[in-house]
């Protein structure tokens, strides 16, 4: 089984594999309907789709950042609606660089499904190979998956407050370098990151090709990045949530223990402005 990321390859030898179940997660920030309604014009076969504001998300609130976690029970709902159970092989993917799949990738592994993952070079990739695309919508008969979150692989913002200025965790802020240092900040109200917080682009998992670099590369860059502090006691975050969860697959696929998620990330961060922000 796949834990982490599956190529092209081996998706497309397991199209017709009635235990393997695929989702497609694209989704556009500014227009919310356009990842649907592409999944609609032409999609890998089979494949279900998974909208992250309606499915990977609850509503918002005044104290939640722009993607809280989702109901557990309504997501648990959601999954077997995609056909899933808990022997199920799960590939999600997306239309860019799999910033958006990474977060059903995080929440089936929080709901204990360890047989999910992404599909090296996503969509783009699978194009570019000149590989089928089906049109409509795809359904799958009902699953019966079964899970409960562990609560170990998140911690709130009132956990990150607790850990600033600790010598033994580190914070890691997903986002590009330039929304980290506070130089622009084109979707929060607030520019800048969480004091202390390091900085490690998701999209610095992924070579010229859009494909991700090997184990050894990775496992290396994030070893000097954490700088003796223990993969596990460390805490990725982001804008939102989402793309956060990209550095967790790249850890996964280098062989690291994961890394705790900070779900809330910088848009919850920033909605109690006594929190401390710091910029550079």
């Amino acid at each position: 089984m796949f834990t982490s990321l599956v190529s092209t390859r081996e998706l497309a030898d397991n199209l017709n594999s009635p235990d393997w179940v695929i989702v497609d997660c694209r989704f556009d920030l500014t227009d919310p309907s356009k990842g649907e309604r592409d999944y609609k014009n032409g999609h890998i076969p089979g494949a279900v789709y998974a909208h992250q504001d309606l499915h990977l998300a609850s509503p918002v609130t005044e104290i939640t950042g722009r993607h809280p976690l989702p109901d557990p029970e309504k997501f648990v709902e959601d999954v077997r609606n995609w056909g899933i159970n808990n022997s199920s092989q799960v590939v999600v993917y997306d239309s860019t660089n799999g910033g958006m799949a990474a977060r059903l990738w995080f929440l089936l592994k929080y709901y204990g499904h360890e047989d999910v993952a992404m599909l090296n070079g996503n969509l783009p990739q699978w194009m570019a190979e000149g590989r089928a695309l089906e049109k409509g919508e795809t359904r799958i008969p009902r699953g019966d998956f079964v899970g409960q979150p562990k609560s170990s692989m998140v911690i709130s913002t009132a956990d990150v407050k607790a850990m600033l200025g600790s010598k033994e965790h580190i914070l890691i802020d997903s986002r590009s370098p330039e929304r980290y240092r506070g130089d622009v900040e084109p979707i929060d109200k607030v520019a800048g990151h969480i004091p202390g917080a390091i900085n490690r682009f998701f999209g610095n998992n992924l070579d010229a090709a859009g494909l991700f670099k090997s184990p050894e590369t990775l496992k290396a860059e994030f070893m000097q990045l954490l700088g003796g502090i223990k993969p596990e006691e460390a805490v990725v975050y982001c804008g939102s949530g989402p793309t956060s969860c990209h550095n967790l697959i790249a850890m996964a696929y280098a062989g690291l223990p994961l890394a705790r998620d900070y779900a809330g990330s910088w848009s919850e961060w920033i909605r109690d402005p006594s929190n401390p922000v710091e910029k550079g």
